[in-house]
């Protein structure tokens, strides 16, 4: 089986420089697209066609019909220096004649090492250590194991929720499911298998305007009464993307 794989892999790559001539024009591919692949956000099948890209480079993705689009939105923020950037070329290239990837537990290797010490130098004091993971759902999972299992291991079992604000958006996972909003945040077809967290009012005063005691009251209301079974506090620092790119006020 794993020969099989391995050949239908080889002949994939090994088609892709081709690929527009034996599809037989970007129609085929696009068909082919709806038929074979189920696009995040997507329902299947799909009747809205997916756009086929040929090259991307800067702020600028071609498609295959010669079309060029500006992309407003980073790749989903994945792609925050550009496309096609050299010098991530470059370091992807040397990188993967060297290993491309290997597991991470009991081994390690320098890039991983070097980054986490980037990384602890540009953050605060008390910030020493760090978790790669690949994803941000899969980050958000993972703070929130890590503090279930702080209070686990200070025999505190019961401080097992976590505390939020309305509006707010984490991934798509399950625990990162439960403490987005439960009415707007595209997650509400799950809510009878997800753990019940803590919602606290969202902020109502925006970024540069006055700050008022009172638009954190509900989040204070909500610490007094369930510190006993709060594990954590997550929110979006400042802007609340998917909830409608609201920023609100440092302060809070």
């Amino acid at each position: 089986q794993w020969q099989r794989l391995l050949q239908v892999l080889t002949r994939h790559f090994s088609l892709a420089s081709e690929m527009t001539t034996i599809m037989n024009g970007d129609d085929k591919l696009v068909a082919l697209d709806q038929k074979h692949v189920w696009h995040p956000y997507a329902p299947m099948p799909n009747s809205v066609p997916a756009f086929p890209v040929k090259s991307a480079q800067g702020v600028t993705i071609e498609l295959v019909d010669g079309r060029k689009l500006i992309d407003g939105m980073s790749s989903w923020w994945a792609c925050i220096h550009g496309y096609n950037h050299p010098r991530l070329n470059q370091a992807a290239k040397n990188q993967i004649d060297d290993i491309s990837h290997i597991m991470f537990g009991g081994l390690t290797h320098p890039p991983a090492v070097h980054l986490a010490k980037r990384l602890v130098d540009v953050t605060p004091e008390p910030l020493q250590h760090v978790f790669f993971c690949d994803s941000g759902s899969v980050a958000v999972e993972v703070g929130m194991k890590m503090a279930l299992q702080y209070w686990h291991n200070l025999e505190l079992p019961n401080k097992h929720k976590f505390l939020t604000i309305r509006g707010g958006y984490h991934g798509d996972t399950f625990q990162a499911m439960s403490v987005c909003d439960p009415v707007n945040g595209m997650h509400h077809m799950f809510s009878k298998i997800l753990t019940p967290q803590l919602f606290a009012d969202r902020p109502t005063i925006n970024f540069g305007e006055k700050w008022k005691e009172e638009d954190i009251a509900s989040l204070k209301t909500m610490l007094q009464e369930h510190h006993a079974e709060i594990a954590g506090i997550i929110l979006e620092p400042i802007v609340q993307g998917a909830g409608g790119m609201r920023f609100y006020s440092p302060h809070y």
